[in-house]
């Protein structure tokens, strides 16, 4: 498959996953969401619950893409970002990349103890006139 043709298959998945989404009916009374028609390449028939409140595992775009693998080469799907992804693998396998020359800055000088203020602008505590 050439690259046009993978490109144009997954613009094809992200639209029909952005309309499922977009679309789907909400019974509040079950608190699920359900797939209003059948999306063929998404794997989801008319009726599909795709989201619910409690103990559902969700629908997953990348896991969808990994269905397509024999026709897309592994240079245009994205590592999972429950995995990790480019970042995390950048951080890991190149590090030195990562670190950027900066200047060390002048530790900060501590401040010096100045004690209590002042009483009566350093005159003292005595109130003698004289």
């Amino acid at each position: 498959m050439q690259t046009t043709e993978m490109k144009q298959l997954i613009d094809e998945l992200k639209k029909q996953w952005k309309t499922m989404w977009h679309n789907r009916l909400d019974d509040r009374v079950r608190a699920e969401g359900i797939a209003d028609q059948d999306y063929s390449l998404l794997f989801v028939d008319r009726g599909t619950v795709i989201i619910a409140t409690r103990k559902f595992k969700l629908l997953d775009f990348y896991e969808i893409l990994q269905q397509y693998k024999e026709s897309i080469s592994n240079e245009i799907i994205p590592p999972n970002p429950s995995v990790g992804g480019w970042g995390k693998f950048i951080k890991t396998v190149f590090p030195r990349l990562n670190q950027t020359k900066r200047r060390r800055q002048a530790p900060t000088k501590p401040d010096k103890h100045r004690g209590q203020q002042l009483k009566k602008c350093g005159r003292g505590w005595l109130h003698f006139k004289g």
